[in-house]
């Protein structure tokens, strides 16, 4: 379960910051997203598809840190490649962002990425 500050910041925003870790590099890169919470799973959508570079390093180092107000967690995401799945996100996006910002934002939505919370390690941000 998510922790209550972090689920609170979640009711009250649209974006939250994601850090990864770079392929090449190994450094940590931040990028703010757009999020879609169903239960106890965040789902993401690279603005570029799976060309976008933060997906990248999501395939080749799976745990992320989502930072939301004062609070930050790690977890593991979990790419998503099949149509349906893909689909049904992009769907979840345009009913939360509106059809016209998803398509415009969002112009190669093929991949998606799932982020489970239920067992996310939950901190302070420094």
């Amino acid at each position: 379960m998510v922790h209550a500050d972090f689920e609170k910041t979640l009711e009250e925003t649209t974006q939250i910051v994601i850090t990864t870790t770079g392929r090449t590099t190994g450094r940590e890169i931040s990028n703010p997203v757009w999020f879609v919470r169903q239960g106890d799973k965040l789902y993401l959508l690279p603005v570029g598809g799976s060309d976008s570079q933060w997906y990248k390093n999501v395939r080749k180092t799976p745990t992320i840190r989502l930072a939301a107000g004062e609070t930050a967690y790690t977890a593991r995401a979990i790419p998503i490649t099949d149509p349906a799945r893909v689909n049904k996100v992009v769907a979840n996006f345009r009913d939360r962002y509106g059809a016209r910002d998803v398509k415009a934002y969002y112009p190669k939505p093929d991949v998606a990425v799932e982020v489970p919370t239920d067992d996310a390690d939950i901190h302070q941000r420094d």
